[in-house]
């Protein structure tokens, strides 16, 4: 299967072994130093090419800083986190050590020489420049075709499929209030060898044929392929909901549906129990996908618990306890349970809260004496095990609970969970206006988490999709998804009600829809423009 190839110049292709590799086995790497790897070593069997792959699973929550980037602004571990704290699903009680505070005040995204921008753009193409080295390898070559085989080339083309979507939906204009067979997206490129030269802007409808083509590959190979080891690795159910993803933001309803119900097949929803127990593992029985943190391998200081957990160790976490919006927790009815993962009436503790009334009782609302204040705090510390040097806040979250509380110790990553294929389902249907099928899919979850769940008072396609959104603000906080919310649903950012600071939010405390404001648009890394000839200052979002 051969097709015309573009090439690029760029620095992430260039070092893909070497950064890739930075995953891989360590008997692979005793016997094989880094500097004398080269592209025929690892893609000259399967097995190597398996290590590639093992790579980019790691990669994919690791810190591992791209020539010109940080560590501290690659995986996924800081970019899910990241979107939330920009689409307003995670809010920060108050600066903190920093961290983070930039994107949440619109500051990163639309500075082209900003790490943030840089490093995503890269790391995607590192995926791709990966990807693209592993399927030119053995379309072109003389591999036997096995279910090992075809194994490592469906998840060579989710990953391309999944890298290309989280690009094209980032740095171009969202595919509903857009125009796709004009608005400018990304570059398209295939080759991994010599001479690297560049590629031009691509329009979102020719990269989305691409991701399309892709991900159904991917799903053709995975359905005669060996089983993954685990679900660090691409599933054929993980590339159905990859497709679903891609269908949802592109408003192919039908296909969207039938994928999240393909994806979700086999995986059964999280007990209560399991929804509290603090979301630390891809052994849930519903996570479809997800990175096993190796302890050697941590992130610490730059890991998603750090930037999210309460109970982590960190100053990240110590001094700015995260918060929902009171406006949605209020909507929490008593009788779901998810409303055990926020604390309403936790006591302002920190003198530092941007919301001017912690560090005591007296400005604290919620308390009208120091020993309730003091003995409330205890509590929490003591339930969840966390440190004296932690505060709290009223709406903090305990979703995401350290296996071992109140330590550095790494925890795995969650990348796609069941639910979110029960939502994208539901939204498709209601979408196509199938007013039943959507009250049945939206039962399933409601149903599980709320024991007085009435899916039939949702009675026509409004009403439908304001109860998917508040669900999937609510069972999806914290897990990446509300930036590309906004967009899909072009919906303003307005933090008027929900507890967030104006003086710490500026400009991320409102902005206008998507469809009226470019600034929910990715700036290209100006290293790209500087690099690549066919991309110049006037192509810049």
């Amino acid at each position: 299967m051969k097709k015309n190839r573009i090439k690029i110049k760029n620095i992430v292709i260039v070092t893909f072994l070497s950064i890739t590799l930075l995953g891989c086995s360590d008997d692979f790497l005793d016997n094989t130093p880094t500097d004398a790897i080269s592209a025929e070593a690892a893609l000259s069997s399967p097995e190597n090419m398996m290590l590639i792959l093992e790579g980019l699973h790691r990669i994919m929550y690791a810190q591992n800083p791209l020539p010109g980037g940080e560590s501290s602004r690659s995986g996924e571990s800081h970019f899910i986190p990241s979107f939330d704290a920009m689409g307003g699903s995670i809010i920060h009680s108050s600066p903190g050590n920093g961290w983070m505070t930039a994107d949440l005040q619109w500051l990163t995204h639309v500075n082209p020489t900003y790490t943030t921008v840089y490093n995503l753009w890269y790391q995607r193409y590192h995926f791709v420049a990966s990807a693209n080295s592993i399927i030119n390898a053995i379309e072109e070559g003389e591999f036997t075709q096995t279910p090992e085989v075809n194994n490592i080339l469906g998840q060579a083309y989710a990953y391309r499929a999944w890298a290309y979507h989280r690009l094209i939906t980032t740095y171009a204009k969202g595919y509903l209030i857009g125009n796709p067979n004009t608005d400018p997206g990304v570059p398209l490129v295939f080759a991994t060898e010599p001479p690297y030269e560049s590629a031009p802007r691509s329009t979102v409808e020719e990269v989305y044929n691409q991701i399309e083509e892709d991900i159904n590959a991917s799903i053709n190979f995975l359905a005669e392929a060996s089983t993954p080891d685990n679900k660090s690795h691409i599933s054929i159910n993980a590339a159905y909901g990859i497709k679903a993803r891609i269908a949802l933001s592109k408003g192919d309803w039908g296909i969207a549906a039938e994928s999240a119900a393909m994806a979700r097949e086999g995986y059964a929803l999280l007990s209560e129990s399991e929804w509290l127990s603090g979301f630390n593992t891809y052994d849930l029985s519903e996570v479809i996908w997800g990175g096993e943190v190796i302890d050697s391998e941590t992130n610490f200081f730059q890991s998603y618990f750090y930037y999210i957990s309460p109970t982590f160790n960190g100053s990240q976490n110590r001094s700015n306890p995260k918060i929902i919006s009171s406006e949605l927790y209020d909507r929490i009815p008593e009788t779901d349970y998810r409303n055990k993962a926020w604390l309403p009436l936790a006591p302002n503790t920190n003198p530092s809260a941007s919301n001017d009334k912690g560090g005591g009782f007296e400005s604290d609302p919620n308390y009208d004496n120091e020993d309730d204040f003091w003995a409330a705090w205890e509590e929490i510390i003591n339930t969840y095990g966390m440190t004296d040097g932690h505060n709290t806040h009223p709406y903090m979250t305990v979703k995401f609970l350290q296996k071992n509380p109140g330590t550095t110790d790494p925890d795995d990553v969650i990348y796609m969970r069941a639910s979110e294929m029960i939502l994208i389902e539901a939204e498709a249907k209601t979408m196509m206006d199938d007013i039943k099928g959507a009250q049945q899919v939206l039962a399933v979850l409601g149903g599980a988490r709320d024991s007085s769940f009435d899916e039939t008072q949702f009675t026509t396609q409004s009403e439908l999709m304001e109860e998917i959104k508040f669900q999937r603000r609510v069972e999806l906080w914290g897990e990446g998804f509300s930036f590309h919310d906004h967009i899909r649903w072009d919906e303003p950012l307005d933090h008027s009600n929900s507890g967030a600071a104006k003086v710490l939010y500026q400009d991320g405390f409102m902005q206008e829809r998507p469809s009226q404001n470019d600034d929910w648009i990715w700036k290209i890394p100006q290293a790209e423009i500087n690099a690549n000839p066919n991309i110049t200052e006037a192509d810049q979002n």
